[in-house]
């Protein structure tokens, strides 16, 4: 067993530990946040936290009518000309809490006294250190270099504080039924195992969501490229039809992300739009009218509300990722050059 697939099938450990040892904190954090009384939310985040991100873009505009900027870091240390952050709850997301320009931005909104948040999975980090208020992950130790529970665990942070700004009980029950719902998703191991093989010689593919799990598609393309080498480039199906569907042909791998939800019906109708270009379609989805556009087929064991869907959907592209490296013959604990902590300036 790989070190990968041993942290993706922690992941529902990892987000029940979390939940129990971070609710009465965030409570807490969401008091002051009130308090200061925000009108939009600036994140900085890289990589997969920056995916993270943007599932926040959606979860805190939806439910807390808070636009949520993602903040351009160079400009506060490259150029050195920060913008004015007034009535902005600044947010950096980082699992190492490790890069320079994450902890800038945050140490920028400090001077300019406006509330800080980090969500880390290190209490003793730059960016923990540098901010007002922290959300820990609570994931534990993660010794591959792809991140898998430091992301769903970012999405749990992310859901709970939208849920306690809201001061909504009905939502926060919600959350609390993810855990089971991921494990259940593991069960998807042998089918995704089946849809690797497909794509062994695959070198491009799409990956198409939209809605709260545009993010899916992002870190599902994201996981690809730096596991299997392939590459994987996703797309808002809204986005795809303006032009890059002319791309798709007989054979080419499309990995469609399509959970029930107001944007199902739009993600069926270009799924049959694909098929009919001969594209060789991927679907994970829980509906069994998606389901049946794909000869390899993942099918979501759970059905969860449309806003906390991203945690269990992009447990089966991380799957797929894992096997297709092995497929490929790599090593999916060891992609070549790269690191767990990258700082960038």
């Amino acid at each position: 067993m790989t070190l990968l697939f041993s942290e993706i099938s922690e992941q529902p450990a990892a987000l029940a530990r979390f939940l129990a040892a971070e609710s009465a904190n965030v409570e807490r954090i969401a008091a002051a946040i009130h308090r200061a009384g925000i009108k939009y939310v600036t994140i900085a985040a890289r990589g997969t936290s920056d995916n993270a991100a943007t599932y926040a873009k959606y979860v805190f505009a939806a439910f807390n009518r808070l636009p949520v900027a993602l903040a351009t870091p160079s400009l506060y240390t490259v150029y050195q000309t920060p913008p004015r952050l007034t009535d902005s709850l600044v947010i950096g997301i980082s699992q190492s809490g490790e890069s320079p320009d994450i902890v800038a931005v945050v140490a920028e909104a400090r001077r300019q006294n406006v509330p800080t948040l980090a969500i880390t999975n290190f209490a003793d980090s730059p960016l923990a250190r540098a901010a007002e208020h922290v959300i820990l992950q609570n994931a534990g130790e993660e010794k591959t270099i792809a991140a898998t529970k430091t992301y769903t665990t970012q999405l749990g942070a992310l859901a709970l504080l939208s849920t306690a700004l809201a001061q909504d009980s009905a939502r926060r029950a919600e959350l609390a039924a993810v855990p089971d719902a991921m494990a259940r998703t593991l069960a998807l191991n042998d089918a995704a195992e089946q849809a690797a093989s497909r794509w062994a010689v695959a070198t491009t593919m799409l990956v198409i969501g939209r809605g709260y799990n545009y993010t899916t598609a992002f870190e599902i393309a994201l996981k690809l490229k730096e596991l299997a080498y392939v590459t994987a480039e996703p797309f808002s199906s809204a986005d795809f039809l303006h032009g890059p569907i002319a791309v798709v042909q007989g054979g080419y791998p499309v990995l469609c992300v399509a959970p029930r939800g107001r944007v199902f019906d739009d993600l069926l109708d270009l799924a049959r739009q694909l098929k009919a270009r001969g594209a060789d379609l991927v679907m994970i989805s829980d509906e069994p009218r998606a389901l049946a556009f794909s000869r390899a087929p993942l099918a979501l064991p759970a059905s969860l509300p449309e806003w906390l869907s991203p945690l269990t959907a992009v447990v089966p592209g991380q799957l797929l990722a894992h096997h297709l490296t092995s497929a490929k013959g790599y090593d999916p604990d060891h992609p070549r050059g790269l690191t767990k902590v990258t700082r960038t300036l």
